[in-house]
């Protein structure tokens, strides 16, 4: 963002105040602090754009610290693909990459401390005894039985919990608040729960572990964090986060917080997102149709758009749904910019240039990409036998078709005008064969008559073309707003069946031959596409990105 030329957000008004006025003696430190229990989405993107954001604008630090407190749901490889995830947007966090669990220790002293000034408390009750005594949103909650044990007894009871004396959920660490607060998240909230699980970095040595809202106000405050940058959802929890650091008289940083992204079309959820990768509603974490990064990436979506597409919706305070196209036209407009045209032909209809020598191969000069005149050239093999889109030839056209038809010329990109004599049909009477003719004079695509045609096509050489799969992906829900919790159908019903379609045996021209997963091309009039991990020595598989501007709105219109 060029905060030189547009008017800062709130977020940034907020830190340029504190940096003009002298606040945290100048500095700027912030962080994204995931929790490793699914992959990224595009949500997390917005995020992690505005903390990383702001702390480059403003000459300042920022930390990536994974808030491990749950050993249960976390995994090693969800942090590795989160690392692998924003160093693809292009953030670099240097050696500051923390763990909660590297305070683990500390909290545990923290929570001593509370104990000791009487501001905590093991408690006995069973889970859902505790949630019985928070009461409700209208209704106070109610004491403990144990809110008034001696520290000293508290103390031994936590240092047993740590030795693991007792089983999971027989006792926990309660803070004490106030159990009338209209806030609920201060009627005395949990602070350490028993749970006898191996954790992903500390193994067996802790069987007690903390809870979120405990500890993330400490990695914050350990870390010296100037500004703690969250979405709305903790904005009712910054109370607590204000107590436990004003209790324990530590650094205290200062919370702001900002509506998350959601976009439609899709689900923001993890635990929704994981749901569909258990159940095989999708190919995994990385299913070019999900909204994570990993699948935005395979997909082909380049991390300049994921930057520029999270400046352009900006921050707000209030919610809102973004359209999926906006995010989409961010992609189309750096791949515009930056990705090499190639020809393909998605469903191949042989066309025969009767008037062509047999044998010859002239090798014809396209242009790589006409926004970039740094890209150069590329030679196109051009032969008797060549494929045209199917979809570009109707033998009995209506009023507005300009494309191929009998009697009717047109143009071949880079190449020849052709005139298409007769189609050849199978015994089923489908059409599998053009006889067609070309005008030699006419080679780059124009006619030194100056005659006219109304339409060019894409096509390939038969012979040199390479033999391909495509995959065209659509939206994955069919619901713009699929988990809206007005719905009486659950969100996986408004799964789009026809979000992916596989077209094993498309071709393209042999310029692409060993390009790499991740390269990105133009199809010409037919999109950005993609090659995929999936691809082999002997087969290459593209992803479509996306469609050429405005395909998918034409296609939503007709649903």
């Amino acid at each position: 963002m060029d905060t030189e030329t547009k008017s800062l957000d709130f977020v940034r008004q907020i830190v340029a105040d504190d940096m003009k006025s002298g606040k945290w003696d100048g500095r700027v430190c912030t962080r994204f602090p995931p929790e490793p229990n699914g992959f990224l989405h595009i949500g997390h993107a917005k995020s992690i754009c505005l903390n990383f954001g702001i702390a480059e604008e403003n000459g300042g630090l920022y930390n990536l610290r994974f808030d491990d407190t749950n050993p249960i749901k976390e995994e090693e490889q969800y942090v590795k693909s989160i690392i692998e995830d924003i160093n693809w947007l292009g953030y670099n966090w240097e050696d500051r990459l923390f763990f909660a669990s590297d305070y683990f220790e500390q909290m545990y002293d923290y929570a001593v401390q509370l104990i000791k000034a009487g501001k905590a408390y093991v408690c006995d009750l069973a889970p859902e005894q505790i949630r019985e005594y928070r009461g409700t949103l209208t209704a106070p909650g109610k004491n403990s039985p144990n809110r008034d044990r001696a520290a000293d007894e508290n103390l031994d009871l936590f240092e047993r919990m740590r030795k693991g004396e007792f089983p999971d959920g027989a006792r926990t660490l309660r803070a004490k608040i106030d159990m009338a607060s209209p806030n609920v998240n201060l009627r005395d909230p949990i602070m350490y729960r028993i749970l006898h699980a191996n954790h992903h970095r500390t193994g067996d040595k802790w069987c007690i572990y903390p809870m979120y809202d405990w500890a993330h106000g400490l990695g914050d405050s350990v870390e010296r964090i100037t500004h703690s940058i969250c979405t709305l959802e903790f904005e009712n929890h910054r109370p607590l986060y204000d107590w436990f650091l004003d209790a324990l008289g530590i650094h205290h940083s200062q919370q702001i917080e900002f509506a998350r992204l959601e976009l439609n079309y899709t689900v923001m959820s993890k635990r929704k997102l994981l749901a569909l990768v258990k159940d095989g509603r999708v190919l995994g974490w990385d299913d070019p149709r999900m909204p994570t990064l990993s699948g935005l990436r395979r997909r082909g979506f380049p991390p300049e758009s994921i930057r520029n597409f999270c400046a352009d919706i900006g921050v707000a305070k209030f919610n809102s749904v973004i359209d999926v196209g906006r995010l989409e036209n961010a992609a189309r407009e750096h791949l515009n910019k930056a990705s090499p045209r190639v020809m393909a032909v998605l469903r191949p209809l042989r066309v025969v240039i009767e008037n062509f020598p047999e044998e010859q191969v002239e090798e014809l000069d396209a242009v790589n990409n006409p926004e970039d005149p740094a890209a150069g050239k590329r030679k196109v093999p051009f032969s008797r036998v060549l494929y045209i889109e199917r979809g570009d030839f109707l033998e009995d056209p209506p009023k507005k078709f300009f494309r191929l038809a009998p009697g009717r010329e047109v143009r071949l990109r880079y190449a020849f005008f052709i005139t298409c004599r007769e189609a050849v049909k199978d015994a089923d009477g489908e059409i599998v064969e053009l006889r067609c003719t070309y005008d030699p004079a006419t080679r780059g695509g124009n006619a030194p008559d100056g005659r006219k045609v109304k339409a060019t096509l894409h096509w390939v050489a038969a012979e040199q073309a390479l033999d391909i799969e495509v995959r065209l992906y659509d939206r994955l829900f069919t619901d713009p707003h699929p988990d809206h919790a007005g719905h009486e159908k659950d969100y996986k019903e408004f799964l789009n069946p026809e979000s992916l379609e596989s077209i094993p045996a498309a071709k393209v021209e042999p310029s692409v031959k060993g390009a790499k997963p991740g390269t990105r091309y133009q199809f010409e009039r037919l999109g950005y596409f993609c090659v995929d991990p999936d691809s082999m020595n002997d087969k290459l598989v593209f992803n479509r990105t996306v469609s050429l501007k405005d395909t998918w709105a034409k296609i939503a219109k007709k649903r």
